[in-house]
């Protein structure tokens, strides 16, 4: 990327973050229709009081939704024809449509959406011992331009809604319906960064914990950013139970930039002062996301660096064997030098654990299947 279009990027975001007027004339949102899965049951209730309608009828809905799973709403049997009539004339029961489903050996599925406006997106079903996580994505592309990231390319094109987050759970559950298991986790580390889409954000959130939905607990979702520092504070003082992870990869900040541009509009030092208010606020840990990269950021001195920024910080290192992406040049660090590394991290007393890889016979890493097989989204 042409290095002033992509410090006018940064500067969006920076001045989004920081509620300043965007320089660039804001194009025209597309005109989507909603999706039924953004209400939350109070705000479906009052809709359907303001149409004419009996509250406790979102109830029935949501149980329609989450727990029978319909896919259309003429298969709401309870639910008087016009009703039926007025929830298809206002909402989309489905914005979103499987275009591919790849399935590794290891039971990673990763699903490429398309939108109601024809962009596509990712999904990833990872099973683990403990449960079925789904990594969601929040944006169509990525604005923040992180080097080693296969969804920067092409850059953002816009927001997901709400509902277009808690569907992508939704289609997951559904395909998991026919094998009888049951989503379980739920990670926001897809697509796009989520702190640039914070409200769409939270109110998925909001949608996917509440007991009439999913009801998925707090605790099993854990929420990713790389770094927007007035979201952190923001997110802190929401005071959830939600798990919180730092894309970090870099224990400086010189490498931080060349890694993440993102570290140019928030410096390191500003950044780590907002995980520490994040963890005294909350009392909870933070977990620090620290991909290897070979050559770049995997020595045994960038662990001892790392290991004294992060120190009195209540935390856990996840080290992510980085997967080769063929439009970026970084390559996978030696087996034996992310041992030296996690055991350096461990001589200092940090919690730390190697991430299990998923899906390595499948376009696995974020963004990659997007960009093979629409490429023209990537550009």
């Amino acid at each position: 990327m042409e290095q002033n279009k992509f410090d006018e990027r940064i500067l969006d975001l920076v001045e989004e973050a920081e509620e300043k007027p965007v320089r660039r004339e804001k194009k025209e949102k597309p005109q989507l229709k909603e999706s039924i899965y953004s209400l939350r049951p109070d705000e479906l209730q009052n809709w359907l009081v303001e149409n004419g309608e009996k509250a406790f009828r979102a109830g029935q809905i949501f149980d329609w939704l989450y727990h029978k799973r319909v896919k259309t709403f003429e298969e709401m049997s309870n639910l008087s024809k016009s009703l039926r009539e007025k929830l298809s004339a206002n909402f989309a029961l489905t914005t979103l449509s499987t275009i591919i489903q790849q399935e590794s050996k290891d039971g990673t599925i990763k699903f490429l959406f398309q939108l109601q406006d024809g962009y596509s997106i990712e999904t990833v079903l990872m099973r683990h011992d403990y449960g079925n996580s789904v990594c969601v994505t929040t944006q169509v592309g990525c604005r923040i331009g992180c080097t080693f990231c296969a969804s920067t390319l092409g850059g953002l094109k816009r927001h997901l809604l709400a509902g277009e987050i808690v569907e992508q759970v939704v289609k997951v559950q559904q395909a998991l319906d026919e094998v009888e298991e049951r989503v379980s986790h739920i990670v926001i580390m897809g697509i796009g960064e989520p702190f640039d889409n914070y409200d769409a954000m939270m109110n998925f959130l909001k949608v996917i914990n509440d007991e009439k939905g999913l009801n998925i607990g707090a605790r099993h979702i854990t929420v990713s950013t790389s770094g927007i520092v007035p979201k952190i504070y923001d997110f802190a003082n929401e005071q959830l139970q939600i798990n919180f992870a730092l894309s970090l990869h870099a224990p400086n900040q010189e490498l931080r930039q060349k890694l993440m541009p993102i570290a140019r509009a928030y410096k390191l030092e500003r950044l780590m002062e907002s995980i520490r208010y994040y963890t005294q606020k909350t009392g909870r840990r933070v977990s620090f996301e620290y991909g290897l990269f070979g050559g770049e950021n995997d020595s045994v001195e960038h662990a001892e660096e790392l290991a004294k920024l992060i120190k009195g910080i209540k935390c856990h290192v996840n080290l992510i064997p980085v997967n080769y992406v063929p439009e970026r040049n970084y390559v996978r660090t030696p087996r034996n030098q992310i041992f030296d590394f996690e055991k350096t991290l461990k001589k200092h007393g940090i919690n730390v654990t190697i991430r299990r890889e998923h899906g390595s016979d499948i376009d696995a890493a974020c963004g990659q299947l997007r960009a093979k097989e629409r490429a023209q989204e990537t550009k």
